[in-house]
């Protein structure tokens, strides 16, 4: 959508099938994508196999390859409430009447499935809409929103809007501008959004974590964040798979920060079989794909009067480690920021670098995190929609540092 109408619209079929050959330590893999026509595809998969069994005794052992040792099979449908997309866009569009709002909305089932010679069968459905869009003055200024689930609710994109509707008329007015400083900051969840995706890269990996690279690696030396801070990666309350490609369970829950220490990692196959630790179905990657930090004490409405005077920051980008070990963290305000006195909007600002650690906007420097929190799911869509989501507080924070 651009201009508050529609300017494509399209639907994506995609099937995609991976097949492993394993024999003793030696693997190959190959991926194709499937036509839907079954005798075209039978070929096809018969021709794979073939070329998996000519290479497999050209290959080396894989001191490192781990396969699980007992069958669990499961079957997840979580199938959303969604209406016709004809009848959401209508909706949107007309929640948006005269302004101009560019955006996009995906939505529909998105599944994954894995098998093996031992008799494994794992299934998983996901259901979901993900509405994200930006209403623009025509001072090219602009307030991003976003909407996702697994059920529609026109009153939710109806309070967003006009949500977003007040904003926008603030972001109109003149640009405050700020010197290089410290300053008071309440971080809407779409901002710490950016900021705990990035330690998805690595923050929590345990290969990462045993070979010293990861940038929490001194939380295993006794570094704490804020008591109020826990985290885990939530797999029953996101949209992942409760599986992973070698068919590894995962379980509901792993616990990574509680009470403000590091009390666990994601741990892959491999990772499992190099450092003689467990694993606990982690994709190869080690990254999260259900990351959940709990919320606090803090009622979201009362967060502007709870942060008096200082900065309300709706988005964040272009964030990236400045300090790695360190956990110091740089990035860019965007979109709506503003500047708050007495816990009121006064005025857009205009855009701060910042650069602070971890350890102080979550740790010394947290002063609340909202009550509330938010499902954000992934609107990813290298090769496809990704199946993945966090969920978050805002975070009210006493000093933040900004550079620029």
């Amino acid at each position: 959508m651009n201009r508050g109408k529609v300017r494509q619209a399209g639907s994506v079929l995609q099937n995609e099938l991976s097949i492993r050959l394993v024999r003793g330590a030696r693997h190959a893999e190959h991926t194709l994508a499937m036509t839907g026509d079954a005798p075209v595809d039978r070929e096809a998969i018969v021709d794979a196999v073939e070329g998996l069994r000519d290479v497999l005794p050209d290959l080396a052992d894989d001191p490192h390859l781990l396969l699980a040792d007992r069958v669990e099979s499961t079957r997840v449908e979580r199938a959303g409430a969604l209406p016709p997309a004809e009848s959401v866009v209508d909706e949107i569009l007309a929640a948006a009447h005269g302004l101009d709002l560019v955006g996009i909305y995906a939505a529909g089932p998105v599944w994954r499935g894995f098998a093996n010679a031992e008799g494994q069968r794992n299934w998983h459905l996901a259901e979901t809409f993900n509405l994200q869009w930006s209403l623009y003055d025509r001072t090219d200024k602009a307030v991003k929103s976003a909407c996702a689930g697994f059920a529609w609710d026109g009153g939710e994109l109806a309070r967003r809007m006009a949500q977003a509707r007040e904003r926008l008329a603030l972001v109109a007015r003149p640009a405050k501008a700020l010197a290089p400083g410290r300053y008071r900051a309440f971080l809407a969840p779409s901002a710490m959004e950016e900021i705990v995706s990035l330690l998805g890269w690595g923050g929590f990996s345990a290969r990462a974590l045993e070979t010293r690279q990861s940038p929490l690696s001194r939380m295993r030396a006794g570094e704490r964040l804020d008591p109020r801070v826990t985290i885990a990666e939530d797999t029953a309350g996101g949209v992942a798979p409760a599986f992973q490609a070698e068919g590894f369970a995962r379980p509901a829950s792993v616990a990574l920060v509680r009470e403000g220490a590091l009390v666990g990692a994601l741990t892959s196959p491999r990772t499992a079989r190099e450092f003689s630790i467990p694993a606990n179905g982690a994709n190869g990657d080690e990254m999260p794909e259900a990351l959940a930090m709990a919320g606090g004490e803090l009622r979201a409405d009362d967060a502007l009067d709870a942060l008096g005077d200082g900065l309300m920051v709706g988005n964040l980008w272009y964030t990236n480690y400045s300090d790695r070990p360190a956990c110091r963290i740089t990035g860019m305000t965007r979109f709506a920021t503003f500047w708050v006195e007495r816990g009121r909007i006064v005025a857009p600002v205009d855009v701060l670098r910042f650069d602070d650690t971890l350890y102080r906007m979550l740790g010394t420097n947290l002063e609340a995190l909202t009550r509330e929190t938010e499902l954000l799911l992934s609107s990813d869509s290298y090769r496809s929609r990704q199946l993945a989501s966090t969920t978050l507080p805002g975070a009210l924070v006493r000093e933040m540092a900004f550079t620029l």
